[in-house]
C-alpha cells in the first residue's frame, strides 16, 4: 500500500501532463511537449550513473547518438521499423556503455569527466568522416504507424510519456533495492562502500550498462520525432550538456530531479530559441549555462533536495547538540574518567585467524611499514599502539585491501590473501571501521548497516534483519531511522562499527574508534566493543586512548617508524623502556592504571 502511495504523485504528474499535451494544436509547441519527456529520459539515463555514483559524465551524447543513427540507419539500408530497432538501440546503447566504462572508471574525478567527454566527440568526427553528416528518415506512406509516423503529432508526446513513466519506474526499482543502495554508497563514500563488500567497479559497470541502454533507446526514439539526424544534433558537446542540464538543475539522485529539471528548462530554452534564436544564435547554450551557474550557487545538488532539505528542518525537532571541538580534545586528553574495567572473557588461546609475516610498504624512501609480523588468535583483542606516522592505518589498509604490500604475506584461515581487493577480503571476514569517519550521510542509520549486510545476506529482507541485529549489537536500535548527517560523533562511531557487524566478519579492524569523543561517550563505546568480544569477536584496535586501551586489549603491538618495537600483554609493554621513550613518555608511569 505504501509503495501504491509514493507512485500517486508519478502517476497524477503523468496524467495532467498528458491531458495538457492533448489540448496543444499549435505543431512547434506539440513538439516541445515531446522533448520534455524525452531530455527528462536522457537525464534520467545520466542520473543512473552520474546522479547515483557521484561520476560525472560529460560523454552521455555517445550512447544517445548510437541509439539515434541505429534507428536511422537500420530503416535505410533494411527496412526494419522503429518498433524494432529502437530494442536494438537499446542493446546497442548498452554494449557501448560497457565497453566505455571497462577502461574509463580506472579515472577518478575530473579525469574521468573529460575522458568521457572525449568519446562523443570521436564518434562525431568518424560519423562526419563517414559522410553521414544529414540522414533522413524516408517518409512511409503506407502503414506509417509501423514505421513510428503518425499523422497527429500528440501521439509521439503520449509514446513519450510512457517511456518516461516506464523510466521512472524502473529507476524507483533499481533505488530501493541492492543496486541502488550500492550506487549510493559508491557516491557518498567509494572507500567505505568497497570496505563494506561492494564490488565498486562491477556495479558501476551495472550502471553504466543499463544508463547507455535507455540513453539508446530514446536516441532512437528522438531521431524518429525529427526524422532527420546530424552528427552534431546527436553527438555534439549540447547534447550531453542538456542531459547534465536538467538532472543538476532539478535534483541528482533522485527520479524527480531530470522531470523537475526538463520541465522548467527544455519549454524555456526552445521558446527563446524559436524567438530570439535568429537575432542570438546558440542562446539555448546560454540558457542552459546559466542553469548550471545559478545551480552551483544557490542548490548545488538540485532543486529537489534543496525544497526537501528545508521542509525537513521545518519539521524535524532540533537535534542534540554535538560536543564542541574544543570540548572533545579536552575531554579526550584528561584522565580522569576511568574506563570500564577489563571483562573476564576466555582470552586470544584458540586458532590462528589472522598471520602477518615480514609486511613492508613504502612510499618512495619512506618505508612506511617495515618487515610487521604478528599473530591474532580467536576471540583476541590486539591494541596496535605508536606515536603519530608509525604506520598504524598504513597497516590497517594493507589487511583489508587498500593498499598493496611490497613484500611479504597476509595469512587469513591460513590462505594468503596479499594484495587482495577491499570487498573482497570482506567477503573473506575482514570487516573495517575508519580513522576518520565516513558514513553514507543521506542514508539512514538503518541503510548504512543495510549496505554493509549484503556481503553476506543474499535477499534484502534477509540483509535488513542482519542489519537490525547489527544495530541491535551497538545499541542504536531507537533511532534506527535517522539520517547519518544528523549524528552526534558517538553515534556514527557506532552506526559505523554496526555496518561492520552487519556483514559478520571474523577480524575487525578498528582505526581509532574513540577518537574525538568525550569520557563517558568513549567508556559507552569500549563497553559495546567489550560485549562484542564477550560474544567471541576477534578484534584488532587502533587507539591513542590508553587508559581504555589496557583495560581493553589482552596484548600490543607497538610500532615505531613502522617497525614492531615491542610485542607482548599491556601490563609488560606499558612498562616497556622503549615503549614509554618511543609513545607514552615518562608521565604514563606516574598515572599508569595498576
Amino acid at each position: 500500500m505504501r509503495g501504491w502511495r509514493s507512485l500517486l504523485p508519478i502517476l497524477v504528474f503523468t496524467a495532467l501532463y498528458a491531458a495538457v499535451s492533448l489540448s496543444v494544436t499549435n505543431s512547434y509547441y506539440q513538439l516541445v511537449m515531446t522533448l520534455v519527456p524525452v531530455w527528462a529520459i536522457f537525464g534520467l539515463s545520466w542520473n543512473l550513473l552520474s546522479g547515483y555514483t557521484g561520476l560525472i559524465s560529460f560523454g552521455h551524447a555517445a550512447f544517445f547518438g548510437v541509439g539515434a543513427y541505429t534507428v536511422v540507419l537500420c530503416q535505410i539500408h533494411f527496412d526494419l521499423s522503429p518498433w524494432v530497432t529502437i530494442p536494438i538501440a537499446a542493446v546497442l546503447g548498452g554494449i557501448a556503455g560497457l565497453l566505455i566504462g571497462f577502461p574509463t572508471f580506472r579515472l577518478q574525478g575530473h579525469y574521468f569527466a573529460l575522458a568521457m567527454l572525449a568519446y562523443p566527440l570521436a564518434i562525431l568526427y568518424v560519423f562526419e568522416w563517414l559522410g553521414l553528416q544529414e540522414v533522413t528518415l524516408p517518409i512511409k506512406r503506407d502503414n506509417p504507424i509501423a514505421y513510428m509516423q503518425f499523422a497527429d503529432h500528440r501521439l509521439y508526446t503520449l509514446l513519450a510519456l510512457a517511456m518516461m513513466l516506464g523510466t521512472i519506474l524502473l529507476t524507483r526499482a533499481i533505488e530501493r533495492s541492492r543496486f541502488g543502495m550500492a550506487l549510493l554508497a559508491i557516491k557518498q563514500n567509494e572507500a567505505a562502500a568497497e570496505a563494506a563488500g561492494i564490488n565498486t567497479l562491477a556495479w558501476k559497470l551495472r550502471a553504466v550498462t543499463l544508463s547507455g541502454a535507455i540513453a539508446g533507446a530514446v536516441g532512437g526514439f528522438y531521431a524518429v520525432v525529427l526524422l532527420v539526424v546530424t552528427p552534431q544534433s546527436v553527438f555534439g558537446m549540447l547534447v550531453s550538456a542538456q542531459a547534465l542540464t536538467v538532472a543538476m538543475f532539478g535534483g541528482v539522485g533522485t527520479v524527480w530531479g531530470p522531470v523537475i529539471g526538463s520541465v522548467i528548462l527544455i519549454p524555456l530554452a526552445e521558446t527563446l530559441n524559436a524567438e530570439a534564436g535568429s537575432r542570438f544564435p546558440g542562446i539555448q547554450g546560454v540558457i542552459y549555462g546559466l542553469a548550471i551557474i545559478c545551480v552551483i550557487l544557490l542548490a548545488p545538488e538540485g532543486l529537489f533536495w534543496k525544497v526537501r532539505d528545508f521542509l525537513r528542518k521545518r519539521s524535524s525537532p532540533p537535534a542534540a547538540a554535538k560536543p564542541s571541538a574544543p570540548e572533545a580534545s579536552v575531554a579526550a586528553a584528561a584522565p580522569a574518567a576511568p574506563a570500564p574495567a577489563r571483562p573476564k572473557r576466555p582470552t586470544g588461546t584458540g586458532d590462528v585467524v589472522l598471520e602477518v609475516r615480514n609486511l613492508s610498504r613504502s612510499f618512495g624512501g619512506l618505508k612506511a611499514v617495515q618487515d610487521v609480523s604478528f599473530k591474532l588468535r580467536q576471540n583476541e583483542i590486539l591494541g596496535i599502539i605508536g606515536p603519530n606516522g608509525a604506520g598504524k592505518t598504513t597497516l590497517f589498509n594493507l589487511l583489508n585491501g587498500f593498499l598493496r604490500p611490497g613484500t611479504g604475506e597476509i595469512l587469513l584461515d591460513g590462505r594468503e590473501m596479499s594484495g587482495r581487493k577491499p570487498h573482497e577480503l570482506c567477503e573473506a571476514g575482514i570487516g573495517r571501521t575508519f580513522q576518520i569517519m565516513r558514513p553514507f550521510l543521506r542514508m539512514s542509520i538503518s541503510d548504512n548497516v543495510v549496505v554493509g549486510a549484503y556481503v553476506r545476506a543474499r535477499t534484502d529482507a534477509e540483509a535488513r534483519k542482519l542489519a537490525a541485529d547489527a544495530i541491535a549489537r551497538v545499541g542504536l536500535s531507537e533511532i534506527a531511522d535517522r539520517i547519518a548527517g544528523e549524528l552526534t560523533t558517538k553515534e556514527l562511531r557506532l552506526m559505523e562499527l554496526a555496518r561492520a557487524l552487519a556483514g559478520q566478519p571474523r577480524i575487525l579492524l578498528l582505526d581509532e574508534t574513540l577518537a574525538g569523543l568525550g569520557h563517558d561517550e568513549a567508556n559507552e563505546v569500549v563497553a559495546v566493543i567489550q560485549r562484542l568480544a564477550r560474544d567471541g569477536m576477534t578484534i584488532a584496535i587502533i587507539e591513542h586512548t590508553m587508559q581504555a586501551m589496557v583495560r581493553l586489549v589482552d596484548s600490543f603491538l607497538v610500532l615505531d617508524h613502522g617497525a614492531v618495537i615491542v610485542e607482548g600483554e599491556p601490563e609488560a609493554v606499558t612498562r616497556d623502556s622503549r615503549v614509554i621513550e618511543a609513545y607514552l613518555g615518562k608521565k604514563w608511569v606516574a598515572h599508569a592504571p595498576h
